[in-house]
């Protein structure tokens, strides 16, 4: 295509609202515009990418025997209150009324609809196994969509669905999808991890994510080089060595005392007042786990994670206590609440504390702590398990190796849903036996439009966009420095019909404007090669191919170019391409 034709409004300065790398250069390099908070338009290069990304998705699925279909965004409510997910869904559904008054919403996932598909015309065990999939736009109403496509309220995403007879089946699709992610991210030339990972309201027992590793991703990455150990943050755990107490212990520990902190009520606070260390502090944090309140027990040096507490205590809603909380139980003390005489509130405890002796907590009085505390001698834990948000440092659950961090990007998560969905849908299949039961179900989804933008998180530099050979808009642009001289025009034409012919993508600058600037916007605009047409390489008989990952450039003879071209994107594609 000439770039005299293309629609690709460049920008010299970032978008004002562009806080990371891929938001600002979609914009500068004309790939995106902006129509409202979290809702974008694709202009002709950006739709381009996306468009190779969904092939690469298409070929993927295919290749394990997925079929495409195409479901609506508009989504009647019926199916969601059928599987209880209405009311539990929250804020980020998009919900609406037709003229009726009737309630729908914009689809932010499928599953509903896709059961209820498949229970209407799939009633045997012999129309089993089944993986149906679509590319399809998805709407959350996200609080604060930031961060270009990576946080957006509408995205364009791959969402599967499989149904099976039993639980084997299921384990063989998950295992065959999962592989198919893998192709697909490597595919995208990304680095990328596969982490455990909590399934949300999606549901199920078992997920896992598909996370590209970036600086700019939201999640954190909790893994290990010494195995292969790795999860999100979420649900990451850490190796506890446990310590016995016995009562020779008991005899070494302290007196528990109350000592007077005035207004010192943080950790940070407590700790600077008494002299000790924050990982000899306990904290006790008051939640509600489905409206009953417990005490929740960390070291000061560390988080509650309110996933892995749902977990352990089998709550479907867990919320820290407000103030207004706080106020109806006037016997807990805010910033003083400790566990010593914290009675009807069952206690929770983090694995970490086992290990601890003579620790701090609070007195369950204003502006009073305790000291010298022992969890065996001066109250009793209800439960204890692992609840504190792992860190960097601390130690693999699987071989003891130093745990590490990383942030990234989820770009893709795969569920074994079981029977969530179809249970309480009652949507059921005639079993091998004769009876009815339910369909055991797997979910899998891919963040297509925001592959394109953990593409350009990692492979970016300061002059702009480096796309890989496998999703790049062009894969070569042709550079005359000044097309208004024939000979450069000549060749550069030549050149282009040839690459055509050859079945590479190709583009020609045929623009009257300034070197500088057709090299500034290919930079920016990331073509994998810039094949320059300029008066000195004429002189030799030669063309200069630059390729922009690494900046390399080599000098080729005119009429071998087209060949050396060819060959560059060859290898340049097969390196992307994993044959199973």
């Amino acid at each position: 295509m000439r770039l005299s034709e293309v629609f690709f409004p460049t920008l010299k300065e970032d978008p004002a609202d562009a806080e990371i790398a891929s938001h600002k250069l979609m914009f500068r390099a004309g790939l995106l515009r902006k129509v409202a908070a979290g809702i974008y338009s694709f202009l002709p290069l950006g739709k381009r990418v996306l468009a190779k990304v969904e092939q690469i998705v298409r070929e993927e699925m295919d290749r394990i025997g997925a079929q495409e279909v195409l479901l609506p965004a508009l989504q009647p409510a019926d199916l969601w209150k059928s599987s209880g997910r209405w009311d539990q869904y929250g804020p980020e559904m998009m919900r609406l009324q037709d003229r009726g008054r009737r309630d729908f919403c914009l689809g932010p996932t499928h599953e509903e609809l896709i059961t209820d598909l498949v229970m209407r015309e799939v009633r045997s065990y012999r129309q089993l196994p089944l993986t149906l999939y679509q590319i399809q736009v998805k709407f959350r109403d996200e609080t604060r969509p930031r961060f270009g496509l990576l946080r957006g309220r509408e995205f364009l995403m791959k969402d599967a669905y499989s149904f099976h007879a039993n639980v084997e089946d299921l384990q063989v699709t998950y295992e065959k999808m999962s592989s198919a992610y893998a192709r697909i991210i490597e595919r995208c030339g990304l680095e990328y991890r596969v982490v455990e990972a909590a399934s949300g309201i999606i549901g199920g027992k078992v997920s896992q994510e598909f996370m590209v590793v970036a600086d700019a991703g939201e999640d954190v990455i909790i893994y290990c080089d010494a195995c292969s150990y790795s999860a999100n943050q979420e649900t990451a755990g850490g190796k506890v060595e446990e310590q016995q107490v016995n009562d020779a212990d008991d005899a070494k520990v302290s007196k528990i005392q109350k000592i007077e902190t005035p207004g010192h009520s943080t950790v940070d606070e407590v700790s600077r007042f008494l002299k000790v260390a924050p990982d000899r502090i306990v904290k006790t944090l008051i939640y509600k786990a489905d409206s009953k309140l417990i005490a929740v027990l960390v070291r000061g040096d560390t988080e509650v994670n309110e996933a892995k507490l749902a977990d352990l205590t089998s709550a479907s809603d867990i919320e820290f206590v407000s103030d207004k909380d706080f106020a109806v139980y006037p016997d807990l003390m805010p910033g003083f609440v400790g566990p010593v005489g914290l009675d009807n509130v069952p206690i929770f405890a983090d694995g970490m504390l086992r290990m601890m002796r003579d620790f701090v907590v609070g007195a369950n009085e204003k502006d009073a702590h305790l000291i010298n505390v022992n969890w065996d001698i001066d109250f009793e834990i209800g439960k204890w398990g692992d609840l504190h948000v792992t860190r960097a440092g601390e130690g693999c659950p699987v071989c003891g190796g130093v745990l590490k961090e990383a942030r990234g990007i989820e770009i893709g998560h795969v569920f074994q849903l079981g029977t969530k969905y179809s249970e309480t849908m009652n949507a059921n299949f005639l079993a091998e036996d004769g009876n009815l039961k339910p369909y055991i179900m797997g979910c899998y989804g891919i963040g297509v439009s925001r592959l394109v933008a953990a593409i350009i998180e990692q492979f970016h530099d300061e002059r702009g966009i480096i796309w890989p050979f496998s999703v790049a808009p062009f894969t070569v642009i042709i550079i005359p420095l000044n097309w208004e001289i024939s000979d450069q025009r000549r060749v550069a034409e030549r050149l282009y019909n040839d690459l055509q012919e050859a079945n590479i993508e190709v583009s020609l600058d045929d623009r009257s404007v300034s070197p500088g600037v057709k090299f500034a916007e290919a930079d920016l605009i990331g073509f994998p090669l810039q094949a320059v047409v300029g008066k000195r390489g004429l002189e030799k008989g030669c063309i200069e191919l630059k390729h922009r990952l690494s900046l390399r450039k080599e000098d080729i003879e005119i009429g071998a170019a087209p060949e050396r071209i060819v060959a560059v994107a060859q290898k340049g594609l097969e390196e992307l391409s994993r044959e199973v």
